[in-house]
């Protein structure tokens, strides 16, 4: 999930009995006011940096298209095309959960990037994708790295049909070229019976609900859980979201730059699971200053960055271990 505030301009239509059930009435273009100067891809500005080039720029008017609206058991779907992209919003919040980029610019400058990096450094075999969304994690995966057995977990099948139908998904569920392919599953990614009996190779792990990672994710027993389900030498990927509510005080502003990641509650646990076998990140601010955590010893990190796409070879060299902490 990623911050990105789109003011709409259109209002939910009641529904009639002439509408099936979840389903808004189709609507026509619509004007967004989005804070963005010209040289800003809206997939790449958060809340704060909105307001602050609202302050130091005219406020200028985007045309975005509302390709579908709609209710499911889960969410509140809404799917948006811009000039330079289409991205998925979901909730009540409206935060960007995929974006598929057009043109020759495939890179979306967020967290779904940084996913790209994971399969050099664990073992040959499936990598798990749990919270699939609209898929911008496996499209860019399979991209840089066709040969991929990619399993993909998301509980809402309304979702995933529309990601079918917006997002490409179904071409990344055929075998390409080298024998790759996405496998789409819609289940609980929690659920026993999801378990691949050899072990994935690794795990990247985006699950958010209302804005927020989900709850389980602050507890031990569900990392312990989860890496159960991993062959020996695999690791976990995992967006963690932002700052932690529950760790915002005042003993934060003294932490050093080596220990900032204990504002994160999803790494806290990790690091309570798997004590000095979990690394972090920041996103950059104007990546949208997620925290990502990886599981297992440190990778060589210039090994790893000469191996990876030239655009993410510095950003691999940012993770850094988690100092212990009491």
């Amino acid at each position: 999930m990623f911050w990105f505030s789109l003011v709409l301009s259109y209002k939910p239509i009641a529904l009639t009995s002439a509408h099936r059930p979840g389903i808004f009435p189709p609507l026509p273009p619509t004007t967004f006011k989005s804070r963005s100067s010209s040289t800003c891809r809206p997939c790449c500005c958060t809340k704060s940096d909105l307001t602050k080039q609202d302050e130091e720029t005219p406020e200028e008017e985007e045309t975005f298209q509302v390709l579908t609206a709609v209710k499911s058991k889960y969410n509140d779907i809404v799917i948006v095309d811009t000039p330079k992209s289409r991205m998925l919003l979901l909730d009540s919040t409206h935060n960007v959960h995929s974006v598929l980029q057009k043109g020759d610019e495939k890179w979306t400058g967020s967290y779904w990037d940084e996913f790209a990096t994971l399969p050099p450094i664990v073992p040959e075999g499936p990598i798990a994708i749990y919270g699939l969304g609209g898929g911008t994690a496996a499209h860019l995966m399979l991209d840089v790295w066709p040969s991929l057995q990619l399993q993909g977990w998301e509980i809402d099948e309304i979702l995933i049909d529309k990601a079918r139908e917006y997002f490409g998904l179904s071409n990344l569920e055929r075998c390409n070229k080298v024998g790759g392919r996405l496998e789409v599953h819609i289940d609980d990614a929690f659920s026993p019976r999801q378990h691949l009996p050899a072990g994935y190779a690794g795990i990247i792990i985006d699950l958010f609900y209302d804005g927020k990672a989900l709850s389980q994710l602050q507890e031990v027993e569900t990392w312990l859980e989860l890496s159960d389900r991993l062959m020996p030498d695999g690791r976990l990927m995992v967006n963690c979201g932002g700052v932690s509510e529950s760790s915002i005080d005042g003993k934060l502003h003294h932490q050093s730059v080596d220990d900032v990641w204990i504002q994160n509650s999803t790494i806290k646990a990790l690091a309570k699971a798997f004590p000095g076998q979990v690394n972090w990140k920041r996103m950059p601010k104007r990546q949208g200053q997620n925290y990502l955590a990886l599981t297992g010893l440190l990778p060589d990190l210039t090994s790893w960055s000469a191996i990876v796409p030239g655009c993410l070879s510095e950003s691999v060299k940012q993770w850094k271990p988690c100092r212990p902490f009491h």
